[in-house]
């Protein structure tokens, strides 16, 4: 077996570094409620597909976790719950989105089932540990920000990918 290059971790921290400047940005933006967020943190995730490794994917999707853990204060109270279940639901729905109809879906579709995926993971969490009945009232207006945003996300996606000579250089060709 032949020993995987630094360009790797390279790609992987400079997307980790990407995320969290983002989440950073995110922070500044006020919310409605406390956990919820546009979700801008997850551009990285969207532009990795392809480019990493599942393995890699998922140390990305770690680091911005933590990360945004560390930014935003909430790496040691109940806020992290959301981050994290959101962000592994996120991943995974788009990495086995992208892997099952790679040809036929396209980044805003694949950013779509991400923010579908962490908003569904965000309101169960929501239900069953802090706000119980009271999750109903704010999943539309959850749900209808999480599908505003991540075709937004996946519109900027796209253009990214198709007039980025950065992601040319390194894109899709690891999945």
């Amino acid at each position: 077996m032949t020993r995987r290059s630094d360009i790797d971790i390279h790609l992987v921290a400079l997307l980790s570094a990407v995320a969290l400047f983002l989440s950073s940005i995110e922070y500044m933006i006020p919310k409605p409620i406390p956990f919820m967020r546009l979700g801008i943190a997850n551009l990285p995730l969207i532009l990795a597909l392809g480019m990493l490794t599942w393995r890699e994917y998922f140390l990305l999707a770690l680091l911005k976790i933590v990360g945004q853990g560390i930014i935003t204060g909430s790496l040691f109270s109940y806020i992290i719950l959301f981050s994290s279940v959101g962000t592994i639901m996120s991943a995974v729905a788009m990495l086995a989105t992208y892997i099952m109809l790679k040809n036929r879906v396209s980044r805003i579709g694949i950013s779509v089932m991400g923010g579908l995926f962490s908003s569904l993971g965000q309101l169960l969490i929501s239900r069953l540990l802090f706000f119980r009945e009271a999750t109903y009232v704010i999943a539309p207006l959850f749900l209808f920000s999480a599908l505003i945003s991540s075709v937004i996300l996946g519109i900027f996606s796209e253009l990214f990918i198709k007039r980025s000579a950065w992601y040319a250089s390194h894109g899709e060709n690891r999945l």
